[in-house]
């Protein structure tokens, strides 16, 4: 039986089209020290590489 990795699932999400979105990492803590086009950037949600996204769907079949 195929089973999903619960963590990993939590992690990311899928699209319709297919990509593969992460959040961004260092987001929880410390803001004030980064400029304000940092924190900016930090907004939403990032597209996991390719080849990192093989990984990624390999470990939630039912995505």
């Amino acid at each position: 039986m195929i089973k999903t990795r619960k963590a990993i699932a939590k992690r990311f999400k899928f699209t319709a089209t297919g990509k593969v979105l992460r959040r961004t990492a260092g987001y929880a803590h410390m803001l004030r020290n980064r400029s304000t086009k940092a924190r900016r950037r930090a907004h939403g949600d990032k597209a996991v590489s390719a080849g990192f996204s093989a990984h990624v769907r390999r470990a939630v079949p039912f995505a």
